[in-house]
């Protein structure tokens, strides 16, 4: 089905391998079809393939005559994508193919995240492999694994595997702007013991829903503040504990710690006397929300119905529950100075699960400094001391720093400037690209990342607009053509260098 809708698009090549992509389920960690069909196919077409041992992909493709002597190109992009899904929607991940569709200009799913970050990334990259009209000099695809969930593809890349000198990033959502640096990142995991009892005498549980957010990326996302399904729950329920000495049941709400949480669950127990004054608490609630989001997130719904329930939290572990989730930071800590206009330090309150008497919460804190990610995990850190929390800091990554002097950077805003008689934007982006880890292994390359225009990655509103697709790949094809000549081994070669404000 997604490969005869997406086969009236242009260009044909890519958005041929883009179906492919979703034909092939690939969340985070189960890459592993996906790469031995990209294996394959390569190899057929004579191409080079090598694997590493974590799973990232390296093919490579001879320059075409004519351009032995240029600089050698690294496009990469990574296999995996997010999976999120609507509530009330079926969809098993990790079994059934994404559904495209195509409506007013954009290509989305149905129901579920697309998978056009990073799948039109490297949809670009196999196409460039499989087009031989194209000129280009040496050529490598880096495919690398795991990116969404941890960056452990490229945390584990290992030196001395990639020969080109300069890298291009097929990463970011913003057509016309090309970016040179990115935030770093550390997961916080929160965890607790929790008591609970009997359900309280002339108690009666019931279910409170938080839906209709718009959820996101939350790095990309952050900054439009929109509602934490998680914390606005927490309101909700705190102010049933205060006005009729409500107990929690069960509480889970987000699905991944890099988006923006949508919904949220919860089973409370309530004493069957003031059931009927939960529509008003609803109504109420409903109102300050949409309220506060208004020109945000102004689809959000609350919903009361009934459950049922034996047990419920202890009432000191009841109210520890929800005035934690109120204390801890969500959105934005500090803006950039040294980049105006760009989120400097961040965190987001990702994923609560409260059940069979475990308290568990995962976090992602982003930063342009290390200091400012140091900080906040820090104070998270702390907040979970004063609660009896556990807090461990996992899966550290480093920023991009950014290299306005760049011969990656000089290509892409030469071609551009030809083409459109203008410069791109150069931008930091405050979200995790590969390119930090990358770097730590090949500080030599130089490193550029562009795209075309994405809008709610890592949400079932992810889409992607076609006409930005097909300017992404005039511009990719034109760079590759545009390749300077190699440097000399040893050399600090400095011609075709612009310098560029950020």
């Amino acid at each position: 089905m997604s490969r005869e809708l997406l086969s009236q698009l242009n260009p044909a090549l890519l958005w041929q391998h883009f179906a492919t992509l979703c034909a092939f389920p690939r969340p985070s960690r189960h890459e592993a079809a996906l790469r031995r069909h990209i294996g394959d196919w390569a190899r057929q077409r004579g191409l080079a393939v090598e694997q590493d041992d974590i799973g990232n992909l390296l093919i490579r493709k001879p320059a075409t005559p004519g351009m032995e002597d240029r600089a050698g190109i690294v496009l990469q992009g990574h296999l995996d994508m997010v999976a999120q899904i609507n509530e009330g929607t079926t969809h098993n991940f990790h079994t059934d193919p994404i559904v495209p569709r195509i409506e007013n200009g954009w290509v989305y799913a149905t129901g579920t995240t697309l998978g056009a970050d990073n799948g039109i990334g490297v949809a670009a990259a196999l196409a460039v492999l499989e087009d031989d009209t194209l000129r280009h000099g040496p050529l490598e695809v880096l495919l690398t694994v795991d990116e969404e969930a941890g960056m452990s593809g490229a945390r584990a890349l290992k030196a001395g595997w990639l020969k080109g000198e300069l890298l291009l990033n097929l990463d970011t959502e913003d057509w016309g702007e090309f970016y040179l640096g990115c935030a770093g990142g550390v997961d916080a995991v929160l965890q607790r013991n929790l008591i609970s009892q009997p359900m309280p005498s002339g108690y009666q549980a019931v279910e409170f829903v938080v839906q209709g957010l718009r959820g996101g990326h939350s790095g990309v996302d952050i900054h439009l503040e929109r509602g934490n399904a998680i914390q606005l729950l927490a309101r909700v329920l705190q102010a049933a504990d205060e006005r009729y000495g409500a107990r929690l049941i069960e509480l889970r709400g987000g699905t991944l710690r890099n988006a923006l949480p949508r919904e949220a669950f919860a089973l409370l127990a309530v004493p069957a006397c003031d059931v009927p004054l939960l529509s008003a608490l609803v109504a109420e609630y409903t109102a300050i929300f949409r309220a506060e989001l208004a020109g945000v997130d102004e689809g959000i719904e609350l919903i009361v119905r009934p459950a049922i329930a034996t047990i419920a939290l202890s009432a000191t572990d009841s109210r520890l529950v929800l005035n934690l989730l109120q204390a801890l930071p969500h959105g934005i800590r500090r803006w950039s100075r040294a980049v105006p206009g760009v989120v400097e330090t961040s965190n987001n309150l990702g994923v609560v699960k409260v059940e069979a008497k475990k308290l568990h919460i995962d976090l992602m804190v982003r930063s342009l400094t290390d200091t400012g990610m140091h900080e906040l995990a820090g104070s998270i850190a702390a907040i979970a001391r004063l609660t009896g929390c556990s807090c461990e800091l996992q899966g550290e990554y480093p920023g991009w720093a950014p290299k306005p002097e760049s011969r990656a950077l000089a290509l892409l805003q030469n071609v551009y400037r030809a083409r459109y008689g203008a410069d791109a934007a150069v931008k930091v982006i405050h979200a995790g690209l590969e390119c930090g880890l990358i770097g730590a292994a090949y500080p030599q390359l130089e490193m550029v990342s562009f795209g075309p225009t994405i809008r709610g990655a890592h949400s079932p509103d992810e889409g992607v607009e076609i006409a930005s697709v097909g300017s992404f790949w005039e511009l990719l094809a034109a760079a590759l053509a545009a390749v300077p000549p190699a440097s000399a081994p040893g050399s600090d070669q400095k011609e075709g260098y612009v310098s560029v404000a950020i």
